[in-house]
Protein backbone atom coordinates (compact mmCIF):
# COMPACT_ATOMS: atom_id res chain seq x y z
CA UNK A 1 0.00 0.00 0.00
CA UNK A 2 0.95 3.22 -1.20
CA UNK A 3 2.10 6.32 1.80
CA UNK A 4 -0.32 8.85 1.75
CA UNK A 5 2.01 12.25 1.55
CA UNK A 6 -0.57 14.49 3.50
CA UNK A 7 1.39 17.41 2.75
CA UNK A 8 0.40 16.80 -1.33
CA UNK A 9 -3.01 16.96 -0.64
CA UNK A 10 -3.12 20.38 1.48
CA UNK A 11 -1.07 21.94 -1.05
CA UNK A 12 -3.62 21.10 -3.52
CA UNK A 13 -6.87 22.37 -1.04
CA UNK A 14 -4.56 25.24 -0.68
CA UNK A 15 -3.83 25.85 -4.33
CA UNK A 16 -7.55 25.03 -5.04
CA UNK A 17 -8.73 27.83 -2.61
CA UNK A 18 -6.40 30.75 -4.05
CA UNK A 19 -7.80 29.67 -7.48
CA UNK A 20 -11.37 30.36 -5.88
CA UNK A 21 -9.99 33.95 -4.68
CA UNK A 22 -12.16 32.53 -1.45
CA UNK A 23 -11.53 33.38 2.18
CA UNK A 24 -13.06 29.83 3.89
CA UNK A 25 -13.77 29.78 7.63
CA UNK A 26 -11.34 26.88 9.56
CA UNK A 27 -12.13 25.86 12.96
CA UNK A 28 -8.46 24.86 14.16
CA UNK A 29 -8.26 22.56 17.08
CA UNK A 30 -5.11 23.48 18.88
CA UNK A 31 -3.03 21.15 21.45
CA UNK A 32 -0.90 23.98 22.66
CA UNK A 33 0.44 27.10 21.91
CA UNK A 34 4.09 26.09 20.48
CA UNK A 35 2.40 23.55 17.94
CA UNK A 36 0.14 26.31 16.90
CA UNK A 37 2.58 28.89 15.90
CA UNK A 38 3.72 27.39 13.01
CA UNK A 39 0.25 26.06 11.65
CA UNK A 40 -1.49 29.83 12.66
CA UNK A 41 1.55 31.61 10.36
CA UNK A 42 1.00 29.00 7.63
CA UNK A 43 -2.77 28.55 7.52
CA UNK A 44 -4.03 32.44 7.99
CA UNK A 45 -2.25 33.23 4.78
CA UNK A 46 -5.60 31.51 3.19
CA UNK A 47 -8.46 30.90 6.35
CA UNK A 48 -9.95 33.01 8.33
CA UNK A 49 -9.21 30.88 11.41
CA UNK A 50 -10.73 30.21 14.79
CA UNK A 51 -8.21 28.62 17.50
CA UNK A 52 -10.71 25.50 19.01
CA UNK A 53 -8.64 25.08 22.12
CA UNK A 54 -10.25 21.63 23.36
CA UNK A 55 -7.80 19.44 25.73
CA UNK A 56 -9.72 17.89 28.55
CA UNK A 57 -6.74 14.98 28.56
CA UNK A 58 -4.53 18.46 30.41
CA UNK A 59 -4.41 16.24 33.90
CA UNK A 60 -4.46 19.40 36.12
CA UNK A 61 -6.40 22.70 36.42
CA UNK A 62 -3.35 25.03 36.39
CA UNK A 63 -1.14 23.26 34.07
CA UNK A 64 -5.09 23.90 31.89
CA UNK A 65 -5.04 27.35 32.54
CA UNK A 66 -1.79 28.00 31.45
CA UNK A 67 -1.56 26.55 28.47
CA UNK A 68 -4.93 28.56 27.48
CA UNK A 69 -3.41 31.82 28.43
CA UNK A 70 -0.10 30.77 26.18
CA UNK A 71 -2.68 30.26 23.43
CA UNK A 72 -4.39 33.71 24.38
CA UNK A 73 -0.74 35.48 24.67
CA UNK A 74 0.09 33.79 20.88
CA UNK A 75 -2.76 34.66 18.84
CA UNK A 76 -2.93 38.59 20.57
CA UNK A 77 1.11 38.46 19.31
CA UNK A 78 1.34 37.35 15.79
CA UNK A 79 1.20 39.22 12.42
CA UNK A 80 -1.42 37.43 10.30
CA UNK A 81 -2.76 37.98 7.06
CA UNK A 82 -6.27 37.17 8.16
CA UNK A 83 -8.00 37.69 11.74
CA UNK A 84 -7.50 34.59 14.22
CA UNK A 85 -10.25 34.04 16.88
CA UNK A 86 -10.36 31.79 19.98
CA UNK A 87 -12.88 29.65 21.03
CA UNK A 88 -12.47 27.58 24.25
CA UNK A 89 -14.27 23.98 24.90
CA UNK A 90 -15.46 22.63 28.06
CA UNK A 91 -12.64 21.62 30.24
CA UNK A 92 -13.84 18.39 31.89
CA UNK A 93 -11.24 16.13 32.54
CA UNK A 94 -13.57 13.05 33.47
CA UNK A 95 -14.59 13.09 29.95
CA UNK A 96 -11.00 12.02 28.73
CA UNK A 97 -10.89 9.87 32.15
CA UNK A 98 -13.79 7.52 31.43
CA UNK A 99 -11.79 5.77 28.40
CA UNK A 100 -8.40 6.41 29.54
CA UNK A 101 -8.63 4.92 32.96
CA UNK A 102 -8.50 0.96 31.22
CA UNK A 103 -6.17 1.75 28.80
CA UNK A 104 -3.61 3.65 31.74
CA UNK A 105 -0.75 1.30 31.01
CA UNK A 106 -1.29 1.33 27.11
CA UNK A 107 2.17 2.38 25.80
CA UNK A 108 2.22 6.07 25.22
CA UNK A 109 1.52 6.67 21.37
CA UNK A 110 -1.04 3.90 21.29
CA UNK A 111 -4.61 3.05 21.68
CA UNK A 112 -5.41 5.63 24.09
CA UNK A 113 -3.51 8.31 22.07
CA UNK A 114 -5.39 7.04 19.47
CA UNK A 115 -9.03 7.29 21.81
CA UNK A 116 -7.59 10.64 22.45
CA UNK A 117 -7.20 12.20 18.98
CA UNK A 118 -10.67 11.28 18.14
CA UNK A 119 -12.28 12.70 21.28
CA UNK A 120 -10.59 15.84 20.19
CA UNK A 121 -11.02 16.01 16.74
CA UNK A 122 -14.97 15.03 17.21
CA UNK A 123 -15.88 17.54 19.20
CA UNK A 124 -14.12 19.98 16.46
CA UNK A 125 -16.10 18.14 13.98
CA UNK A 126 -19.71 18.63 15.79
CA UNK A 127 -18.34 22.22 16.56
CA UNK A 128 -17.45 22.97 13.43
CA UNK A 129 -20.88 21.97 11.88
CA UNK A 130 -22.65 23.77 14.19
CA UNK A 131 -20.92 27.05 14.29
CA UNK A 132 -21.10 26.66 10.15
CA UNK A 133 -17.25 26.52 9.49
CA UNK A 134 -16.07 25.28 5.69
CA UNK A 135 -13.19 23.27 7.25
CA UNK A 136 -11.21 21.48 10.40
CA UNK A 137 -7.95 20.24 10.99
CA UNK A 138 -5.78 19.76 14.33
CA UNK A 139 -2.15 21.31 15.09
CA UNK A 140 -1.51 17.59 16.45
CA UNK A 141 0.17 17.08 13.36
CA UNK A 142 3.36 18.84 13.71
CA UNK A 143 4.52 16.81 16.52
CA UNK A 144 6.91 14.01 15.99
CA UNK A 145 5.33 12.04 18.57
CA UNK A 146 2.03 12.10 17.18
CA UNK A 147 0.81 9.63 14.38
CA UNK A 148 -0.27 11.84 11.05
CA UNK A 149 -1.52 9.09 9.57
CA UNK A 150 -4.18 8.30 12.55
CA UNK A 151 -4.85 11.99 12.96
CA UNK A 152 -6.05 11.87 9.21
CA UNK A 153 -7.35 8.80 9.21
CA UNK A 154 -10.01 10.03 11.89
CA UNK A 155 -10.22 13.29 10.39
CA UNK A 156 -11.65 11.36 6.74
CA UNK A 157 -14.03 9.75 9.08
CA UNK A 158 -15.80 12.68 10.96
CA UNK A 159 -15.77 14.55 7.40
CA UNK A 160 -17.75 12.00 6.43
CA UNK A 161 -19.89 11.38 9.74
CA UNK A 162 -20.07 15.49 10.28
CA UNK A 163 -20.05 16.45 6.58
CA UNK A 164 -17.45 19.54 7.67
CA UNK A 165 -14.45 19.29 5.13
CA UNK A 166 -11.47 17.92 6.95
CA UNK A 167 -8.21 19.55 6.12
CA UNK A 168 -5.60 16.73 5.48
CA UNK A 169 -2.40 17.61 7.11
CA UNK A 170 0.90 16.68 8.12
CA UNK A 171 2.37 20.33 9.65
CA UNK A 172 6.39 18.70 10.68
CA UNK A 173 6.64 18.47 6.64
CA UNK A 174 8.78 21.62 4.92
CA UNK A 175 10.53 21.47 8.37
CA UNK A 176 7.11 22.96 10.23
CA UNK A 177 7.94 21.26 13.76
CA UNK A 178 11.32 23.27 13.55
CA UNK A 179 9.74 26.50 12.65
CA UNK A 180 7.65 26.06 15.38
CA UNK A 181 9.98 25.85 18.03
CA UNK A 182 11.84 29.05 16.90
CA UNK A 183 8.39 30.66 17.34
CA UNK A 184 7.69 29.77 20.32
CA UNK A 185 11.39 31.41 21.42
CA UNK A 186 10.20 34.18 19.39
CA UNK A 187 7.16 34.66 21.25
CA UNK A 188 8.52 33.21 24.65
CA UNK A 189 5.92 30.88 24.75
CA UNK A 190 5.75 27.94 27.56
CA UNK A 191 7.07 24.71 26.27
CA UNK A 192 5.75 21.96 28.09
CA UNK A 193 7.46 18.79 28.26
CA UNK A 194 4.83 16.32 28.09
CA UNK A 195 1.66 15.71 26.02
CA UNK A 196 -0.91 16.83 29.56
CA UNK A 197 -2.62 13.50 30.82
CA UNK A 198 -0.81 11.75 33.25
CA UNK A 199 -0.29 9.27 31.54
CA UNK A 200 1.81 10.85 29.52
CA UNK A 201 3.36 12.40 32.41
CA UNK A 202 4.93 9.07 33.61
CA UNK A 203 7.62 8.82 30.87
CA UNK A 204 9.51 11.69 32.55
CA UNK A 205 10.69 9.73 34.94
CA UNK A 206 12.22 7.06 32.84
Amino acid sequence: MNKINYQKLLDKTLDEITKEEKVPKLLLHSCCAPCSSYVIEYLAEYFFITVFYYNPNIDEQEEYEKRVCEQKKLIAAMPVKHPVDFLEGEYNPLDYKRFAEPLREEREGGERCFLCYEMRLRKTAETAKKLGYDFFTTTLSISPMKNAAKLNEIGKSLDEEYHVTYLYSDFKKKEGYKRSVWLSEKYDLYRQDYCGCSYSKRYLKT
